[in-house]
């Protein structure tokens, strides 16, 4: 038996990466549902992995890229790519994205217009990432906890996890050393006013905007990462600010209503690259800082790998004697 202690994303993906090889898995939650998992229920669900490419590594990348095939086989999974736009003000910085980023190809107004008619008129030119996607991290994650159950797993909510597992997911809760909280706030806010069918992500040099929809008039929107380890509800100036891009995106948006906020202290390693570390008998997966969604498919594949002796990617491996 494989024994891993936390049911979030992670958690729950390297269940079913371990129960789908043959494995019998028992894990070990100390929340009672899925929603109990803050990083994973308040994620942005984007699985832009070409996006992500302006800040982070490569590898973050190549791995991200595998992660909307594997989520279409538990949770609906919207394939309507990604558009990224600026004010003009701001151009030099859609200049840059590109030049960071790749799979991608520039859009004109009247493109943008005929992707999402509700900007018509209000941005000259974009990028659209026309083979990204974006889903909903909560329904997902109750899709994905159906299946691992269907598949055997033993979830035992509301119990501590022993104190020696065979894998830990548990993010900073782990107390694995290295790690840093990324604090990541957000807000979901309702308006039958725009009708916005993707991804959009705002580029601004101060405040950077992602707003994903979630279907009935229902938006996320969030940006920020604050080197923080607090758990305190999201501040004034977090708020003002989110709302204020949001209405620079299109001014409909500022009479929507704000439904809920939510914050989550996101694990991250120094260079922000999510690997395993062995310590021990266990193996920790953690570090997925804000890719939790895309990457923890490929980082669950490489940990099943390993137990089952198969030949494995090793780009995201950091042995460590305990």
């Amino acid at each position: 038996m494989i024994t891993i202690a936390g049911a979030g994303v992670a958690g729950l993906a390297s269940a079913w990466e371990l129960a789908r090889r043959g494995a019998q898995v028992t894990v070990f939650e100390t929340g009672t549902a899925p929603a109990d998992n803050p990083c994973s229920w308040f994620a942005g669900g984007m699985l832009a992995p070409w996006c992500e490419g302006e800040t982070a590594d490569a590898q973050v990348v190549r791995l991200g890229a595998g992660a909307i095939d594997w989520w279409v086989q538990f949770t609906p999974v919207t394939r309507a790519g990604t558009l990224v736009v600026t004010p003009p003000r701001d151009r030099a910085e859609l200049t840059r994205f590109a030049q960071r980023t790749q799979q991608h190809r520039r859009v004109t107004g009247d493109d943008i217009a005929t992707l999402e008619p509700a900007l018509a008129g209000r941005f000259s030119d974009g990028l659209f990432f026309e083979d990204e996607a974006h889903l909903d991290p909560r329904r997902a994650l109750i899709d994905l906890t159906d299946a691992v159950l269907a598949a055997g797993v033993d979830i035992r909510y509301e119990t501590p996890a022993p104190a020696q597992v065979d894998v830990d997911c548990r993010g900073m809760a782990s107390g694995l050393s290295g790690l840093r909280p990324i604090r990541g706030e957000m807000a979901i806010i309702e308006t039958k006013d725009v009708q916005i069918t993707r991804t959009l992500r705002l580029l601004h040099p101060r405040i950077p905007l992602y707003l994903v929809p979630r279907g009935d008039g229902i938006y996320m929107i969030g940006a920020t990462m604050i080197e923080s380890s607090s758990w305190r509800p999201i501040t004034v100036r977090s708020m003002l600010e989110l709302l204020g891009a949001a209405f620079t995106l299109h001014p409909g948006l500022g009479e929507a209503s704000v439904i809920e906020t939510g914050v989550g202290l996101r694990p991250a390693f120094a260079d922000n690259i999510p690997r395993l570390t062995h310590l021990g008998d266990t193996t920790h997966l953690n570090g997925l800082y804000r890719h939790g969604f895309l990457l923890a498919p490929a980082l669950a594949g490489q940990l099943a790998t390993q137990f089952f002796q198969e030949p494995s990617d090793a780009d995201y491996r950091e042995r460590t004697t305990a």
